[in-house]
């Protein structure tokens, strides 16, 4: 087991409140007074007050000061925090002391982590290196990189002992790459020249992590007071990352990201949808990375999502994706599409990819689909900020033969692009993982696999008899019967929208096949990063 306590520490006093300030490394050009914040620069053997730094925005995660690991077989314990922002999020930089005096840096990555040490300056970087293009290829001293996001961020607020001095006026270009072989290169302009971090993804278990935070992750937003700004019901996130939350009372999506949440928080009033199949705040056991390993993982936030079809002849499809949260392995999302359900998570790397295929860790993808996402209904927390009517770009990928199963999907919102993986999942195993009723099974059920009339068979007939007698119904039905089919499948579901629109078009005008946009949605980072 690791030993947290230090064999030596540099201690001084507080120029400001004359508080203890301790140092574990001589190298650490200044740290964060934890009682008044003051921002500590050292100066010979003693401490200059250069500052002030803001409080902290808490988070869902696990990790706080103090927490000991090992990575690489070195141990290592986190002695300090950065808080970045951008427009569109806030994501955290652990200061992680080895033992051996080296540091590194443990980031949170799209609900995911990453640790990244620092690397030499560059011989040379690429030109305009703070303006590149996201999804363009680029070398960068002759290794291929694919651009994966640029923003200006800036530095919200620290705490603890830092490698550096943080500027928390000024915002400056923070460009990430990424590769195929799972690898991150951060570039920081906030130095001339910029510095830049090499990282890979790593698993919190895996860094046999000890002093983590006790109990759920609870969120600590001043929400004693905290009411919708457009009905008055009172909010309280779970969840202190999050940057949306919707009231349960009228739905309106409240925007959190401000700190001072006290008055004038922005929001926007959506039209009530239905209910989740899934119920806000439930638990389910399940694996949802393919590792063979069963974690507990919780509902948070879910939303309601279609395709805007580029024709007005194509078909346009809906779907639901359920945010689910695990303390230490960070979020997923559990897809509700007319073809069945799925779990994907975003991943570190990018896929290698061609106009119509993509490898991915061995297991090659066709392309399926390109398409325009909109966001239509939201319920519950966000780690990114949710908008009215959002649109991402999307593309499809599945796997084929013994791996159709597998699912790729790339999804651009802005300046980021996000690659997440996933498999398919059969509607029973979820409701078994999330204890649902077995009264619940036809709201469930999806059809997930396409029919061989060459091998139905007796039974396969009679399905199919009762298939087209339910067709007609559905052809002859009036509003009446599209608002019982609605209240039994939901509003998004396959049967729902196939007896809107023959309510709407007298029957004709579509077809049972064909699609023309996602067949499992895709998951969502609403333009955030890390």
């Amino acid at each position: 087991m690791v030993d947290p306590t230090p064999q030596r520490a540099w201690r001084a006093l507080c120029s400001f409140c004359g508080a203890p300030v301790e140092f574990r490394s001589a190298a650490s050009p200044m740290a964060v007074c934890s009682y008044c914040r003051s921002t500590l620069l050292r100066d010979g053997d003693s401490l200059r007050r250069i500052g002030q730094a803001a409080e902290l925005f808490d988070d869902h995660s696990p990790l706080q000061l103090g927490v000991a690991g090992r990575y690489q077989g070195e141990p290592f314990t986190l002695v300090g925090r950065v808080q970045m922002a951008h427009d569109e999020g806030v994501w955290n930089e652990w200061h992680a002391l080895f033992d051996n005096g080296r540091s590194g840096w443990l980031s949170e990555d799209n609900g995911q982590h990453v640790f990244a040490f620092e690397q030499a300056a560059f011989k040379a970087l690429p030109e305009n290196w703070e303006r590149l293009s996201v999804g363009s290829s680029v070398f960068v001293e002759q290794e291929p990189w694919v651009v994966a996001s640029r923003a200006a961020a800036r530095v919200q607020a620290a705490e603890g002992e830092l490698a550096f001095a943080p500027d928390f006026k000024n915002a400056h270009p923070v460009v990430e790459l990424r590769d195929t072989q799972g690898r991150v290169l951060s570039l920081d302009g906030g130095d001339d020249p910029p510095r830049r971090f090499l990282g890979r993804s790593v698993s919190l278990p895996d860094l046999r992590l000890s002093g983590l935070r006790d109990g759920p992750a609870e969120a600590k937003v001043n929400s004693a007071g905290l009411e919708c700004p457009n009905c008055g019901a009172p909010l309280a996130p779970r969840l202190g990352q999050s940057l949306s939350i919707v009231c349960p009372s009228c739905k309106s999506v409240v925007d959190l990201s401000q700190k001072d949440v006290g008055t004038g928080l922005a929001h926007y009033a959506q039209d009530n949808g239905l209910e989740p199949l899934i119920p806000m705040g439930r638990a389910g056991r399940f694996d949802a990375d393919g590792s063979g390993q069963a974690d507990s993982w919780q509902v948070v936030g879910y939303q309601e999502r279609c395709d805007e079809p580029g024709d007005a002849d194509e078909e346009q499809t809906f779907w639901r994706e359920y945010l689910l949260y695990n303390q230490q392995r960070g979020f997923a999302f559990l897809v509700d599409a007319e073809d069945g359900w799925s779990v994907v998570r975003p991943v570190t790397g990018v896929p290698s990819s061609r106009s119509a295929t993509a490898v991915f860790k061995g297991v090659t993808y066709r392309k399926k689909f390109t398409y325009t996402a909109k966001t239509t209904y939201v319920i519950g927390e966000f780690y990114w900020k949710v908008r009215r009517d959002q649109r991402t770009l999307n593309t499809d990928y599945a796997g084929s033969g013994s791996q159709s199963s597998l699912q790729l999907n790339r999804e651009q919102t802005g300046n980021e692009i996000t690659w997440s993986a996933g498999r398919a999942l059969d509607a029973k195993a979820v409701m078994g993982a999330f204890g649902i009723k077995p009264d619940q099974a036809a709201a469930f059920k999806r059809d997930t696999g396409s029919w061989k009339l060459g091998s139905l068979g007796l039974k396969g007939w009679l399905w199919v008899l009762l298939m087209v007698a339910i067709l007609i119904l559905i052809v002859r039905c009036d509003d009446s019967d599209c608002d019982h089919v609605r209240d039994t499948y939901g509003s998004a579901s396959y049967e729902y929208q196939r007896c809107a629109h023959y309510r709407g078009s007298g029957g004709g005008g579509t077809s049972w096949g064909g699609s023309s946009g996602s067949s499992w949605g895709g998951y969502s980072s609403g333009g955030s990063h890390k």
